[in-house]
């Protein structure tokens, strides 16, 4: 159980961390790890990163931060999440995310800098950051949705189907809950059969003509968080919570 790493052409990173993969600091800390292990494996052509369990993840462990005196936890978590963040969208090669169950929170931050996303059919994803006293992800969520629902999204914690996301063309396919391994390793072997110095730098350049600086605008949001919790908010919700 934590995070796992495949090696090989086809590398996959696989969460598992009972009972909803929601990641305590140190388990972001090895998500962000594998990233970027698979990436600076020349070896590697595409990573596949994907969870089992009931869903693909849930965010960050709310009852850690709760339990942990002072904001050490809240820092902690922060900066780990912003990193796993990072290293999917910073990964030398392009990062399948294959999603089933609830994509929530961090889990969003991941998707949304993924480079292809393949959904089972019962996968739905959301951002409940204001009924726990955050705010965060939003960087993300803008790669997957429109503007204006993103922002009915965070406003009321309301969540996004597998099919909604499709029809936006931010999912790239939707499938049996069985059959979503097998629909994001097709992807990826149609990548990994290209060329790999091609790819490497097709995804450095990609990255390169983005619009927005995702990795900045992220650390913006967090800092919100921030005032959030030193107003006694964050804490008041999260106890609500756990």
């Amino acid at each position: 159980m934590g995070i796992s790493l495949l090696d090989g052409p086809v590398a996959e990173v696989v969460v598992d961390v009972p009972p909803v993969n929601a990641l305590a600091v140190r388990h972001w800390e090895e998500l962000a790890r594998a990233l970027r292990t698979a990436g600076d494996d020349p070896a590697t052509r595409v990573v596949v990163l994907r969870a089992e369990g009931r869903g693909f993840n849930a965010g960050v462990d709310i009852k850690e931060m709760r339990d942990t005196d002072g904001f050490t936890a809240l820092v902690g978590a922060n900066r780990a999440c912003h990193a796993a963040f990072a290293a999917v969208y910073g990964c030398a090669v392009p990062v399948i995310a294959a999603v089933h169950g609830h994509c929530l929170g961090g889990g969003i931050g991941l998707v949304g800098n993924a480079d292809v996303v393949v959904a089972s059919e019962d996968a739905y994803f959301g951002l409940p950051e204001v009924d726990r006293g955050a705010l965060g992800a939003a960087t993300h969520l803008a790669r997957l949705v429109p503007g204006h629902l993103m922002r009915a999204m965070v406003y009321t914690c309301r969540n996004a189907t597998a099919a909604q996301l499709h029809a936006f063309g931010a999912v790239l396919e939707v499938v049996p809950r069985d059959k979503l391994r097998d629909a994001a390793m097709e992807v990826a072997g149609q990548i990994a059969a290209k060329d790999p110095y091609v790819i490497r730098r097709a995804k450095e350049s990609l990255n390169g003509i983005d619009p927005i600086d995702v990795n900045r605008s992220y650390r913006f949001e967090q800092g919100f968080t921030f005032e959030l919790n030193l107003m006694g908010v964050g804490d008041r919700h999260r106890e609500r919570f756990a």
